[in-house]
């Protein structure tokens, strides 16, 4: 079944919890997908680092972007990020056109200031 990018995105925006997020990126891409019309099998992945994968099946790409400060997004555009130093879980987002949406709405591409630092590897996934 095709993603649906506008109802992808517009979910992604009506249930983004603010400026911060609780640490559930990968449910709440999720359930976005699945609003887009995304049949995604259970068991559900439990990180964010772990959908590039899952991506692909549904029909997305990867695409190169070589500095994401000056990269010009295009919305539905999904980024999957490896951890950053503490953590395990990694991070993974969708653009809506405007701003990077995970379970929180993101300053810029990057998850917060440790990843905004360390800048770890990520890919980046258009459908």
């Amino acid at each position: 079944m095709p993603v649906d990018i506008s109802k992808f995105t517009k979910h992604l925006r009506a249930h983004a919890l603010g400026r911060y997020g609780k640490g559930m990126c990968g449910q709440y891409v999720r359930k976005a997908l699945q609003a887009g019309g995304a049949a995604i099998p259970q068991p559900y992945l439990a990180t964010g680092k772990e959908y590039g994968p899952t991506l692909l099946r549904l029909g997305f790409h990867q695409i190169t972007v070589d500095d994401p400060a000056t990269y010009n997004f295009m919305s539905g555009d999904v980024m999957v990020m490896q951890p950053r130093k503490g953590s395990t879980a990694g991070h993974i987002a969708g653009f809506d056109g405007g701003n990077w949406i995970s379970d929180f709405i993101q300053v810029d591409f990057w998850a917060g200031p440790q990843y905004r630092m360390e800048k770890p590897s990520y890919a980046v996934f258009r459908y």
